[in-house]
Order: C-alpha cells, then structure tokens, then sequence
C-alpha cells in the first residue's frame, strides 16, 4: 500500500463516513480494483490531502464542478459528506449560485433538487 493510498484512504473516510467507504470497498472486485485505487491515491490521497484548502472548501469546490459539468451521479454523496466537511447548506447554495451564473441555470436548477432531498434525508431544515 503506498503512502497516497493509505493518506487517501483516511481522507476519504474523513470525508465519505466508514460507513459510506466500508460499503463502496466492500463492492469492490477484481474488475474495479484498479479504478478504485485510482481515486483513493488520484483524488483523495493527492488533490483532497493538499494542505491549502481545508475540506469544507474542497467539498464547496467539489459539489460546483459536479454540477457545472453536469456530473449529477456523485451530487448526494457530496452533500450527504458535508455532514463532515463543515459546508453548511448556505455554503452549498453560495456555490450552486456560481453554477447558475457561469454553467447555466439548468445545471445548478437540478443540483439544488438533489441537494434539497438528500438535505431532507439528512433532517437539515432549509
């Protein structure tokens, strides 16, 4: 195990939840293996284990560009972990208003959609 897996992989728990990652490792096969180890060294264990941005902005940063480039599937799970990020739903609208005005409107209208169920899920009041 190299040292940006194991980083990656304490960022990712940090972020995700143990459940979140124990379920996704879980599913792992022999098919996806090498993808997987690519995002816990690639993403976690490099771009979210810099030291000049804390979690919540990475997590405000993240959650834009999936909207923007139209990258819904990943949306919920970004903000269900902004339980840990410290993103607070104020901040997620904030970035979601940039969407809006330099992605386009449809993009940030669907992401606020997911944000306003998965947030429901999560008992956050609006």
């Amino acid at each position: 195990m190299s040292d940006a897996y194991a980083k990656g992989m304490k960022i990712r728990r940090d972020v995700l939840g143990e459940a979140h990652v124990d379920a996704a490792e879980a599913r792992k096969t022999s098919f996806d293996e090498a993808f997987q180890n690519l995002i816990t060294e690639g993403a976690w264990g490099s771009v979210w284990a810099r030291d000049t941005l804390p979690l919540r902005e990475r997590s405000m940063l993240t959650i834009a560009l999936l909207a923007a480039t139209g990258n819904f599937d990943e949306i919920a799970m970004h903000i269900r972990a902004t339980a840990n990020t410290g993103a607070s739903a104020e901040d997620v609208m904030e970035a979601l208003l940039h969407v809006a005005v330099y992605a386009g409107v449809p993009r940030a209208n669907h992401a606020i959609r997911i944000a306003r169920e998965i947030y429901a899920e999560m008992g956050v009041e609006l």
